[in-house]
């Protein structure tokens, strides 16, 4: 095999030991699970804002921002439910470099592996315990999920990975909310594939493992937007847009048809201001049609502490080093806007 193996990493039951989740833990999760999931169901109205930095880079930032979600969080709490984002394998875009906080704690430094795993747990294990929030995170690496299994509210599969049999048979196996995003082609067609898959229980390897999943039924759709053949991005959250959607959910008789929009990605072309103007067309469109109130469940939003991004080499506390994000005070102001609208 053309590579080096450097060292043997702790198996996810060791790290879970180590690095535990305490009862009263348990506890706020469990509440949190059956909350977000009756939104998926149905059963309950609220809305979801699933909210934070594209990708999660240092420690005290990320506390810090997350800090300041759970005061948003107490003063919305009758109308929304905040699922922040702490995203630990997002690399930048070519995938070159920068890998995320489980390749490297520190993006200044050269990767790490095993201090990257206890990272993440802890920094969402401090989310949990201090905070109360349980989060969301991309499973860009199947294998790498049960690190945080006992720990996440809800996962994302990305536009590049929907179309991977590992994931979508990693999904079908989760027990909580997993959100499906349709592929940078912008196939509605492979999403609702990927969802069907999600939904349905398989058995497969995993971990070195024969399992049998069980089918998630909160497997669900992401809309983030398409890149055409030039390279230019094509927005999917408009009204006829989400009308389209729920034709195909009607046709194929999946569990819970629901929603997500993502404002940001090729739905804002990556212009990170454009968010606020597009959650506000989907909650009008929300208001405007009851199926597609009852379809679109909530938005994701990328924001983090400043406005933009920054690049390599620069040092800008709470300043997204991917993709850029919505600063805080405007963060702030859509979150109480759109619990007046929803």
């Amino acid at each position: 095999m053309n590579m080096t193996f450097h060292k043997k990493l702790p198996i996810p039951q060791d790290i879970k030991a180590e690095y535990p989740v305490l009862e009263t833990m348990a506890e706020v999760k469990e509440a949190r699970d059956r909350a977000i999931k009756a939104v998926f169901s149905g059963e309950s109205d609220k809305f979801l804002l699933i909210i934070g930095p594209c990708s999660a880079d240092h420690r005290e930032p990320v506390l810090d921002y997350i800090g300041r979600l759970r005061r948003v969080q107490d003063r919305v709490q009758d109308k929304i439910i905040i699922i922040p984002r702490i995203y630990t394998n997002k690399p930048r875009t070519t995938g070159d470099g920068y890998k995320g906080m489980l390749h490297q704690p520190d993006p200044d430094k050269r990767p790490d592996m095993l201090k990257g795993i206890v990272a993440i747990r802890e920094l969402h294990r401090t989310a949990l315990k201090d905070y109360g929030f349980t989060c969301a995170d991309e499973m860009l690496y199947p294998e790498n999920h049960r690190y945080l299994s006992d720990l996440l509210a809800y996962v994302a599969v990305g536009a590049r990975s929907v179309e991977n049999q590992q994931h979508r048979l990693t999904a079908s196996g989760l027990d909580v909310p997993v959100g499906m995003k349709n592929p940078t082609s912008g196939d509605l067609t492979i999403m609702m594939n990927s969802i069907k898959a999600a939904q349905h229980s398989h058995t497969f390897l995993y971990r070195g493992w024969e399992v049998q999943s069980h089918g998630n039924p909160y497997a669900h759709a992401i809309l983030r937007g398409s890149v055409d053949f030039a390279g230019k991005s094509v927005s999917n959250y408009h009204y006829e847009d989400l009308l389209k959607l729920h034709a195909l959910y009607q046709e194929s008789g999946l569990d819970n048809p629901a929603a997500i929009v993502d404002t940001n990605h090729a739905n804002s072309g990556k212009k990170w201001m454009e968010q606020v103007r597009i959650a506000n067309e989907v909650v009008f469109s929300r208001n405007h049609n009851s199926d597609i109130k009852r379809l679109v469940k909530g938005l994701m939003i990328e924001s983090y502490i400043e406005d933009g991004a920054q690049g390599p080499g620069e040092h800008v506390y709470g300043k997204s080093i991917t993709d850029p994000c919505l600063g805080w005070e405007k963060t702030e102001n859509l979150i109480l806007q759109l619990a007046d609208k929803v």
